[in-house]
């Protein structure tokens, strides 16, 4: 720790602390359970940083330990993503088991990057080198949804806005998620 170095602090010194304070505007309420998540991300992903050998410091973290962090991460999934030499690859509902592994679903890292893109910020980072909103990070979340999208015969097609969609619908939704406000 030389004196030329000051600034750079540990986590623990309240620079990317890992416990963060939201700023006095939720101290006396409950945080709200988007808030309770999110730190709980932030400090597994702390945790993680430290447990590296050697330990990462937060401030030299990059968008290459984030891609580790999420390929860890894949340890602990549970969406079934058939591997293209599987006899069930590309259907979205096997008849039978099979060997292939458990990942994270895109969706559940899309959302945890969100967070974390959020907490970083929150906890003293700078927005023009937060590692979890780097392009690599965003090639990354797109190669793993296509990945998935073929493996489990599930086609995610990007939306487009209809100018029409709000005359009461003639065509039904698949997915069961229509309302209607009358």
């Amino acid at each position: 720790m030389s004196n030329e170095r000051g600034k750079d602090l540990s986590p623990d010194q309240g620079y990317f602390s890992s416990s963060p304070t939201g700023g006095g505007s939720h101290q006396s309420s409950t945080p709200s359970r988007y808030e309770s998540q999110k730190r709980r991300d932030w400090n597994t992903f702390c945790q993680y940083m430290k447990n590296q050998r050697p330990p990462v410091p937060l401030p030299h973290c990059n968008s290459n330990h984030v891609l580790d962090f999420l390929r860890y991460l894949d340890q602990f999934g549970k969406t079934k993503v058939h591997l293209q030499g599987c006899i069930f690859y590309g259907q979205p509902e096997p008849p039978a088991p099979c060997t292939c592994p458990l990942r994270q679903a895109w969706g559940s890292l899309d959302a945890l990057i969100g967070r974390l893109r959020a907490a970083y910020e929150e906890n003293g980072g700078s927005p023009e080198m937060n590692p979890f909103a780097t392009g690599a990070i965003r090639v990354f979340l797109r190669e793993v949804k296509e990945c998935q999208s073929k493996a489990r015969g599930i086609p995610y097609k990007k939306k487009k806005k209809k100018p029409d969609q709000q005359t009461g619908g003639s065509e039904s939704s698949s997915s069961g998620g229509s309302f209607s406000f009358s």
